[in-house]
């Protein structure tokens, strides 16, 4: 049976909550919403005014974890002032889930990595809603659903693994230790499998193809957007939302879409969603079901 993926062309605050509740999916107890906080200097980044209205009707917690790189997000106390200098404790709850310590969850039947290291605090919510800026990514190829599951969910230390396809030496060392480019992507999903079985079920995903760059949020100096703002998509399998995105962007007429399938490409992005698919997260046969 083919995944359902709801679209709408209409990009506005209203329209998230629609898209929410189109899915007929009542997330249950405590609701954590991962989102991008947008690195420093970066453009793209949704919005935490875009996003007001959902977290609102879904009593939700915004979620976060620290990186792995250098910048304004990968120690808590500077992540603390971007979360601050961004707005996103004006609004609503905001929790940077590993801001004192991480916790490690099973991988099973990786393909790489036979576990994962999450913020300790995904453990405090019922269930998760994956709000995702679909864009390109300068390692993954493009960034959407599963890449929130996987890099976004991880810890400082989580996505140090995940980019070094299971290095556990050093963290300082990890961009030393960087793998052939299949095998990272093959990590990405086997950390987005975990997280999918830690919520069994209870998950939804919404991508928002706006601001569509090549560069993901957390280059500070990312590119201008290279094609026009597409639509919002919503659906209850990251496998097939994040496919319906990849596809949207190929059968577009639009003809800045050349530069961002270069940098899917030549990254090899649409490795993570057969490894993905192959893991059983998802599907990426899909219908595609437009809302008006």
């Amino acid at each position: 049976m083919k995944s359902k993926v709801y679209f709408i062309k209409d990009i506005t605050p209203e329209n998230m909550v629609k898209m929410y509740e189109i899915l007929g999916k009542k997330l249950p107890g405590k609701i954590a919403i991962k989102m991008h906080s947008g690195e420093q200097g970066n453009r793209n980044y949704l919005r935490p005014e875009f996003v007001t209205p959902l977290v609102e009707h879904l009593n939700g917690t915004v979620v976060e974890c620290n990186t792995a790189y250098e910048g304004a997000r990968n120690y808590s106390d500077r992540h603390r002032k971007l979360i601050k200098d961004h707005n996103w404790d004006k609004y609503f709850p905001f929790d940077l889930m590993d801001e004192f310590e991480d916790k490690a969850i099973k991988v099973d039947n990786g393909f790489i990595l036979k576990e994962n290291y999450v913020g300790k605090n995904l453990f405090n919510y019922d269930s998760l809603l994956v709000v995702s800026h679909f864009k390109g990514h300068m390692m993954g190829g493009y960034g959407g659903a599963l890449k929130q599951l996987s890099i976004g969910i991880a810890s400082s230390r989580g996505k140090s693994l995940i980019h070094t396809a299971g290095y556990t030496g050093d963290q300082s060392k990890c961009w030393d230790n960087l793998p052939e480019q299949d095998r990272f992507l093959e990590s990405m999903a086997d950390a987005a499998s975990s997280v999918t079985k830690l919520f069994d079920g209870k998950a939804a995903y919404i991508n928002v193809m706006t601001n569509i760059s090549k560069d993901c949020d957390c280059d500070g100096n990312a590119s201008l957007p290279c094609m026009k703002d597409i639509g919002i998509l919503s659906s209850t399998d990251p496998v097939a939302i994040d496919q319906a995105c990849l596809d949207l962007v190929y059968n577009s007429d639009d003809p800045g879409k050349d530069i961002l399938i270069e940098r899917i490409e030549s990254r090899h992005g649409v490795h993570t969603i057969e490894c993905a698919n192959k893991l059983g997260i998802g599907s990426r046969d899909y219908e595609l079901i437009e809302i008006k």
